[in-house]
């Protein structure tokens, strides 16, 4: 794909990560899924190599930069068929909070191990009755002295497994209205009342689905993320990126099918001309390298408007870019495994389990319903509906 509108380094950073996951590949991540395992060597030598901290303070080891070096990094390892799903939670999401919003105890506590690969974190927002409605979060927390007591359930959290603690959205009761607020809260793994159960999904992924439950989680005063009182700008700023990065996630896997179809359109010769000559496969693979590549600009838009403080503009342009890779990258591997006919099927091609991937990237972390709905409302001034 193109990068003339990308920065020297930026180009040299998309080589260099491009070439880690050629290492790895596709069958470095089905055998990984296979034994149910997780990719913790490809994980270990992005971070020695510095690509997971990009986005954190170089103060605390990271690299300093944002979001675009963040989805570089995740969009080319996907490219090369290794996506690592946590790097859209750890040091995107939770890394984005802390560093933003954290206190400086929990700085130093989590951003260089965050940086360095060995600490991560999950993400604990979506329950079993809210869905899309976060106003409808029942995850609540209430004082006993200094500490917090946070029970509640989440459903769809990833990686709590491997994860050293999770950041839990729950909600506090406002002194003066009475209104519950979002909040945010550390909860190490091993804390007491804290259970997880993994949910038992189709999706083939080394990163495991979990439902969590928390019976009166006792936290200390300083597992509070921020500010009480800005839970919601807080929320938003680990959301905006997390849009980002699923729009790399989808940006890559969408590249990767689209690779592999057109590799297989140059050479297979079913009459006199490689099927690649005809226009009826052709065209359909065109116009998904061209929804690829319109994607991409739109996420790159969000990254920078982000990067540069614009939290209001890159919700807009995140929830688009998300909406666009989401469906370009369907549509891509909807496109490839039919290009591949009856080998698209086939484990040898590895395209099949895409089918369902793909679909990850138009139903979370927001639905494509929910992102029109915000387009239209927040973009277009039409009237609400829910």
């Amino acid at each position: 794909m193109s990068t003339v509108l990308e920065t020297e380094e930026h180009q040299a950073l998309r080589a260099a990560v491009a070439a880690l996951g050629k290492r790895y590949g596709r069958d470095y991540t089905t055998s990984v899924v296979r034994g149910g395992a997780h990719p913790r060597e490809l994980w270990a030598e992005a971070a020695k190599l510095g690509y997971l901290g990009v986005n954190l303070p170089e103060e605390y080891g990271g690299g300093g930069g944002g979001m675009a070096e963040l989805s570089i990094v995740l969009e080319e390892l996907g490219a090369a068929g290794s996506p690592l799903l946590m790097m859209v939670v750890s040091p995107a999401i939770c890394g984005t909070v802390i560093a933003r919003f954290g206190t400086e105890a929990q700085q130093r506590q989590w951003l260089p191990g965050l940086a360095d690969g060995s600490l991560t974190m999950a993400f604990g927002i979506t329950e079993p009755d809210a869905g899309s409605n976060s106003h409808r979060i029942t995850t609540t927390a209430r004082k006993d002295g200094e500490d917090w007591l946070l029970t509640g359930r989440k459903v769809f959290v990833s990686g709590v497994d491997i994860a050293d603690a999770t950041l839990v959205v729950g909600r506090t009761e406002d002194a003066r209205s009475g209104r519950l607020k979002p909040c945010l809260f550390i909860v190490p793994r091993d804390a007491p009342g804290f259970r997880r159960s993994q949910i038992d999904m189709e999706l083939q992924a080394p990163e495991k689905q979990f439902e969590l439950v928390l019976d009166d989680v006792r936290l200390p005063a300083d597992a509070l993320v921020g500010d009480e009182d800005a839970g919601l700008l807080q929320l938003f700023a680990g959301l905006n990126p997390e849009r980002i990065m699923t729009a790399a996630f989808g940006i890559g896997m969408g590249r990767y099918a689209l690779a592999r179809a057109v590799d297989y359109a140059k050479t297979r010769q079913v009459w006199k001309e490689p099927i690649g000559s005809h226009q009826a496969i052709a065209h359909p693979l065109a116009q998904a390298h061209i929804e690829l590549e319109l994607a991409r600009l739109m996420m790159q838009k969000a990254a920078r408007l982000y990067d540069d403080g614009d939290d209001i503009g890159a919700g807009e342009a995140a929830n688009m870019a998300k909406y666009a890779a989401g469906e370009a990258c369907v549509k891509a591997v909807d496109q490839a495994v039919h290009t591949l006919g009856g080998n698209g099927l086939t484990r040898e091609y590895g395209l099949a389990s895409l089918i369902t991937a793909a679909r990850v990237a138009r139903i979370a972390p927001v639905s494509r319903e929910m992102i029109l709905n915000y387009v239209s409302h927040q973009s277009l001034g039409l009237p609400k509906s829910y």
